[in-house]
Formats: structure tokens, sequence, C-alpha cells
């Protein structure tokens, strides 16, 4: 496998990042990590003439127990355990992704904007020619739910989930300006696996900000995949509250890796708030969210399995919850 030619653009501030953008509309990729774009571009997979490598953009840089900079490396928000203690459930998420060397080059930005992954797309050159390629590149018909409208490729980040239940805000330059969204008004609910962020042309993810918690809260996040010491997850599950044997204070809950886009399910949780979170209660609500998910078939375990491990999930991220320390 080789990389196609390509030329290369290093901004070092996020206006010439989104100057260059803007010129560049349609023609570019930013190059953060590079962890999964650029396998991508060796197996020829929507490849663009333009990368901008955001590496010099000091702005995208660091973080805090309230800032995470687009561009902060992985393995270094896993090597603060000051971090990890206020945030135990975004720390398990970072600690699931791939392997340490993925993560000593991954970034907060590049996991919460990853590319939809399916069995019929992430594939050679050669082993796509061979079924007539697909919706998401280079064909017009998708394989997983036969039909020339909609990408069913899956949302595989493990981040977004565990930001979701934080009620995480991300910061965007545009040629606009700048503004702050909810984490989740960033993916588009009437996407797919193609058009899946509501981002525009020229926009760039510059942060995420984590507001203060209710004390007390607890966080877990919990992954299901094939090879636990690598792969992209089959089921992400992300919870976060704050309660006491009278009753709950607050609560988030949030599953990714089973559609196109992570879904967090405030109208199950919220009516919650108020009432004891009794094993019957975490039951009733395992086994709604357990029925709502669609998963389909384009990765490795069937998706009645993976449906099923939902509620599983659901069960075992409170269980871990209860029983850990509040971050």
């Amino acid at each position: 496998m080789h990389l196609d030619p390509f030329e290369l653009h290093r901004p070092t501030t996020v206006d010439e990042v989104v100057r260059l953008a803007t010129e560049l509309a349609g023609r570019f990729d930013y190059l953060a990590g590079g962890t999964d774009l650029l396998p991508n571009y060796k197996m020829h997979l929507n490849a663009k003439p333009h990368l901008v490598a955001l590496e010099d953009v000091r702005e995208l840089r660091g973080h805090s127990d309230s800032r995470l900079g687009a561009m902060e490396r992985l393995a270094d928000l896993e090597a603060d355990r000051t971090f990890g203690r206020t945030h135990p459930g975004l720390t398990d998420a970072i600690g699931e992704v791939a392997t340490p060397l993925v993560r000593s080059s991954g970034t907060v930005g590049g996991n919460l904007l990853v590319d939809t992954r399916c069995f019929f797309f992430n594939q050679s050159y050669f082993w796509r020619s061979s079924l007539g390629f697909c919706l998401k590149a280079d064909g017009d018909r998708c394989h997983v739910v036969p039909q020339a409208e909609r990408c069913y490729a899956t949302f595989s980040g493990d981040l977004a989930p565990a930001l979701l239940v934080l009620d995480a805000e991300v910061e965007v330059a545009g040629p606009s300006g700048r503004r702050r969204l909810p984490l989740g008004a960033l993916y588009d609910p009437g996407g797919d696996g193609i058009r899946r962020t509501r981002l525009a042309p020229g926009d760039l993810l510059v942060a995420v900000h984590l507001p203060p918690g209710p004390p007390g809260r607890r966080a877990r996040y919990k992954k299901l995949r094939v090879r636990p010491s690598y792969d992209f997850p089959e089921l992400g599950v992300a919870v976060a509250g704050a309660w006491d044997s009278e009753r709950v204070r607050s609560l988030r809950l949030a599953v990714g890796g089973v559609e196109t886009l992570p879904r967090r399910f405030d109208d199950l949780t919220d009516p919650l708030v108020g009432t004891p979170l009794t094993p019957e209660a975490v039951n009733r609500l395992a086994d709604e969210v357990q029925r709502r998910v669609r998963p389909v078939h384009n990765t490795f375990l069937p998706p009645d399995y993976r449906r099923r491990m939902v509620g599983v999930y659901v069960r075992r991220a409170f269980a871990e919850a209860r029983e850990g320390s509040a971050g």
C-alpha cells in the first residue's frame, strides 16, 4: 500500500487554518494524529489532494480539568493522574482507545471526529472493487442495507459517549467566527455514515469544554470489542450521575459504536431524577435502551448480539459507577 501524492500545509494559528480550509473546501482533510486518516489514505479511501496539518497550532494544545485542546494527545491525558481522579469515566474511555502507541499520536479532536467504519468500507482497493465499491467510497450502493441513499457505517469513537454524559461543549472556529455548542449538537441526527456532523466548510474543532459537575458525580465507560487490546468499539456505554440511597440528583447515559452517531438518552434518565436508583430502575432503563438501538451487520459481531450486549453493558456501567470513587 502507498500514499497518493498530496500537498501538505502547516499553518500555525487558528485563523490561518480557517483561511486555508475555506480556500481548499472539498479538497482537503485535517491531519491531527493521523492514526486513522493515513491508513485510510493508504487504502485509497476518499483521499484528498491537500492535507492541513494541525501539529503547529499551539492554541489547539494543552488541557486542564475544564478544557481539552483538540490536538491534545490521548497519552498525555492518560498520564495525568490528577485529571484521571477528576474525570474517571473519561479516563476509562481514553485508556480503551486502541494501543499505547496509537494513543501517543491520537488526539481528542481526532477521536471525536474519527471516520465511521464498516467492513465493506475499511478494506483494500482491490477488495472493494470486487464488490463494485460502496456508497461511502467510489460506489453508488450500500451493501449493509442494500439501497443508494443512506450509508450505514458505524460511529467508531470512544471519547464521545464519555464526554456526552459530562455535558461537554465543543468550541468551533469557522469563517463566521467562533461558537460553542453542546457536544451532542456536533453530530447530525439526520445524517448518516457519510454526513455525520454539522460542521460547515472551513470549520475547525478547537477545544472541548467540561463544565463543573454536581458534587459526588460518578462516571464510567464500558467498551465491547473483539480484541481487547486494540479494536474499535463494537459498543461503548457511558454513564455519569450523582445519587444516594434516597434519590438521583443527576443522571446521564450515552451509547456509541452501534449506530452512525453516538446517542444520549435524556428522555429515559431525566424522569429518574428525584427517585431512588434501585436495581429494578436500572434494569428497566437498560432494557429500554437495548430496545431502542438499531445496530446493523457492518462489523465483526452480529447485530443481535451487539444489541443484547447494550443492556448488559448498561448494567455493568452502573454497577461499576456505584462501586467506584466519585469524580
